[in-house]
Formats: C-alpha cells, sequence, structure tokens
C-alpha cells in the first residue's frame, strides 16, 4: 500500500489489495480526496506495510482422530510463492513458549501419494504429531520447494535418471538444475509475522538451520526427525547424508 501526500496535506492512498475474497484476484483500488490545493502541491510517496496473508480453522483428520488447527496462507512477491501454515496452540500455553516448527518442502508423489522414493511423507506425519503434541507446534507448509525447488517436471526428469544409476545431486546437475534451489525468504517473513523469532527446528538439515538464522530467526535448537529407511529410499537417504551433510 502507498500513501501519496500533496504539499497541501491531501492524501492519495493506493492500495494493492484483493478485488473480491471470493475470486482471489488481485486488482488495484485508488482511492482520492481532490482539493484545490492539489494543482500546485508536490506529490511524495511513502510506502506502507501489507501483509499479503488470510487465516482460518482447519479441522484435520490425524491418526483416527480430530484436531483443530489455526491455518494461514501467504502470498509471496511471486505469484508462485505461497504457503500454508498450520498452527497448534494449547490453550493453557504460556505466552513465552517456545514454538516447535517445520518447514516443510511441498512433494506431491511423497505427500499425497505417498511415494517411497523419498521419505517427505513420513516426515510430514511425524511433524503433526510433533506439533500437535507440544504446547505451541507450527508446520509452514512450502509448495514451490517442490523437488528442492526445481519443480515437479525436472524432479521426475532427475527421478528418471536415478533409474539410470545416478544418486539424486548427479542427477540434479545432469538436468540442469541446482542441488538446492530453496530459500526461506518467505518462511522467515511469516516467522516474523506470527511473532515467532525464536524456535525449535524440526530439521535434519543443518543447511535449512543456517538458512534461517541468516534470514534473523534464532533457532534455539534443532529437532531431528528419525524415519526409518525402505528399500527404494535408502540410497536417497545415504546420498542426503554423505552429499548434503544431512543429520540422519
Amino acid at each position: 500500500m502507498y500513501l501519496v501526500t500533496a504539499g497541501d496535506g491531501t492524501h492519495l492512498i493506493l492500495l494493492l489489495g484483493r478485488l473480491c475474497q471470493r475470486y482471489g484476484t488481485w486488482g488495484i483500488w485508488l482511492i482520492m480526496k481532490v482539493t484545490d490545493g492539489m494543482k500546485s502541491g508536490a506529490l511524495k510517496s511513502v510506502e506502507l506495510d501489507v501483509h499479503g496473508s488470510v487465516q482460518t480453522v482447519l479441522p484435520i483428520e490425524f491418526n483416527g482422530r480430530e484436531v483443530m488447527l489455526q491455518a494461514h496462507a501467504y502470498q509471496g512477491e511471486a505469484p508462485e510463492e505461497q504457503a500454508l501454515v498450520l498452527i497448534h496452540r494449547d490453550p493453557d500455553a504460556p505466552k513465552d513458549v517456545l514454538p516447535v516448527v517445520r518447514v516443510h518442502s511441498g512433494c506431491v508423489t511423497g505427500d499425497i501419494f505417498h511415494s517411497l522414493r523419498c521419505d517427505c511423507y513420513q516426515q510430514l506425519q511425524e511433524a503433526l504429531r510433533h506439533i500437535t503434541e507440544v504446547p505451541l507446534g507450527v508446520i509452514i507448509y512450502v509448495p514451490y520447494h517442490e523437488g528442492r525447488g526445481i519443480g515437479l517436471f525436472k524432479k521426475i526428469q532427475a527421478y528418471a535418471l536415478q533409474d539410470q544409476g545416478l544418486d539424486t545431486v548427479e542427477a540434479n546437475i545432469e538436468v540442469g538444475a541446482p542441488i538446492d534451489s530453496r530459500d526461506y525468504d518467505l518462511a522467515a517473513r511469516i516467522l516474523a509475522d506470527l511473532g515467532m523469532s525464536e524456535i525449535k527446528l524440526l530439521s535434519n538439515n543443518p543447511a535449512k538451520e543456517q538458512a534461517l538464522k541468516a534470514l534473523g530467526v534464532r533457532v534455539v535448537d534443532r529437532v531431528p526427525i528419525v524415519i526409518s529407511p525402505n528399500p527404494h529410499n535408502q540410497r536417497y537417504l545415504d546420498t542426503k547424508r554423505r552429499r548434503m551433510a544431512h543429520k540422519i
């Protein structure tokens, strides 16, 4: 949102926002207050904060029981930069309780279809279990981090190369993609918006911890997520441990 001020104190407010909540489209409202003095007044602009977020309550079924979660959706600067935040908050939790946070990269093949080639589904389920058992637990679900940020198509391309013997690092390089192109700027801004400057991080990835710290998040502890391997993902997990420094 921008506030444009004329020399005589008259204001123009330019607000970027949703044209219609129902359709979720974006547009611009221009709200004008006009006076004769504006004609000769010099204009200046001042940028104001805008939070691209909405929230609701989301009941989910987890392990045979109904769990009520707060759900927040965030829109980043680029159209694809969207994230879903699920929060479990015990009504009796102290105000200064430290949140346990999982920043989870979206995985269509794992999270939705329970692929055995990765450990994404198992990590997500373990994260849900963990956040619903602590006084304050948070999952930041980041769909555009699919395939460590390279997208679904290139991920399947890389899978095909892994079928021919390459590991996950070699396959990414072969398809012309970074080994890991994820950034955590939106996740850090979400935590700031939620007032969670200090967290316990649910992750096996020290690089994720360091990235969040570099963006101003104080990670006081990193809590590992232990997943048992299967014959289809054993090599993948070994590669993450050997070549990507994951603490598995």
